[in-house]
């Protein structure tokens, strides 16, 4: 079984990383008005600087910059696509834990123009990353289909948009065209993160949302077709993953169920290179249905939790990864967290040194797996 020199590699990570309180405080000092954006951007690279470090030192192969310049993993890239603005609509985002309920009001996006690229979205982001990288930057973004299923319920401007099919085009134009530019910068490692496929996989979102879609056409084929027509400009050498996620804020999530109902439309139709899939609990079923991965995709098994501080123990991570190799070949897996551990600027309830260690045993574990 041979290490992997190309992305995803045998041991990854989904991408958010828990913020320091220095860095919390600046965003919020700049927000009021009390820090200039200049020393801003300088505590960023700072800390940046210094989280790609500890990235480095336990040994991943492919490196974030923890997406410390957002709040939101999702809303603070789509506030800079042309046609889209932001509202403080009071949208209530509900999540749930082992303890109970948990609410968060969160800002939103309306589209009130026809969708366009005004310009690379987190360029100067991806190059400060790759400048300090020492190894593969690795660059997230939310799907093209995030726009579409939050746009739905959100707000898309009917005069502008009267014609979904127009919608879903702009939109996939637009994101074709920034995933060519992110290539023309030197991004050779690209992940979309999505909870639509995520939703889906709970039953009780699913019969209620599905049953009202507005066109013939299945919800998870249309997925499936804006996210292929993202890629048509993919650069060569690029490689592009998808991390399927269930909500993750707080160390609280937002939906549950197996991958059964979406796994042959994900895995057969989703052109992407690789599936980064939450794998920490019993919320995310069974691993059988990888046994529809086709043999060109590769599954990043989000086997380590990024929820809570408790370390798991590499011989349940073996042997977790050796009941998925009876579905799927073992050389076309990989470990991971399930999730960010800072999908928003509050972040899972653990410690850095805790998420730190965490890493540290995803990297060890696929050492004793895979080599290298």
């Amino acid at each position: 079984m041979s290490t992997r020199t190309t992305p995803p590699f045998r041991a990854d990570h989904v991408g958010s990383l828990l913020r320091s309180q220095k860095l919390k405080d600046a965003r919020l000092a700049h927000k009021d008005g009390r820090l200039p954006a200049a020393r801003l951007r300088e505590i960023e690279d700072a800390e940046i600087r210094r989280i790609v470090a500890r990235q480095e030192e336990v040994g991943l192969q492919g490196v974030t910059d923890g997406e410390f310049r957002r709040d939101y993993w999702y809303l603070d890239y789509m506030w800079q696509v042309g046609g889209v603005v932001r509202v403080d609509s009071g949208h209530v985002l509900r999540f749930r834990t082992n303890e109970g309920k948990v609410e968060s009001p969160v800002p939103s996006f309306r589209v009130v123009a026809p969708l366009k690229s005004e310009k690379t979205i987190f360029a100067e982001d991806f190059g400060f990353l790759k400048s300090v990288a020492q190894v593969t930057p690795k660059m997230t973004i939310p799907s093209p289909s995030m726009m579409h299923f939050r746009g739905r319920a959100m707000g898309i401007d009917e005069k502008i948009y009267p014609d979904m099919d127009r919608y879903r085009a702009d939109l996939a134009s637009v994101y074709a065209e920034q995933i060519a530019a992110l290539g023309g910068l030197g991004c050779r490692y690209l992940q979309l993160d999505d909870t639509s496929w995520g939703f889906a996989s709970d039953s009780a979102w699913r019969n209620t949302n599905l049953a009202g879609y507005e066109s013939s056409k299945g919800l998870l084929d249309t997925y499936a077709e804006v996210v292929n027509a993202a890629l048509a400009r993919k650069p060569a050498g690029m490689t592009v993953c998808m991390h399927i996620c269930r909500g993750n804020f707080k160390s609280a999530w937002a939906a549950e169920g197996g991958y059964d109902e979406v796994a042959d439309t994900l895995f057969n139709k989703v052109k992407v290179d690789a599936f980064f899939l939450e794998y920490d609990d019993a919320r995310s079923g069974s691993f059988a249905p990888l046994r529809l991965v086709p043999k060109d995709k590769t599954i990043v098994l989000g086997l380590v939790t990024s929820k809570t501080p408790r370390l798991e123990r590499k011989d349940d991570l073996k042997r977790r990864i050796d009941e998925a190799a009876k579905f799927i070949p073992l050389d076309q897996l990989c470990l991971s967290p399930q999730c960010g551990f800072a999908s928003t600027i509050e972040g899972n309830e653990l410690s850095e040194d805790e998420q730190m260690a965490k890493l540290k045993l995803v990297v060890d574990t696929a050492r004793e797996v895979w080599g290298g």
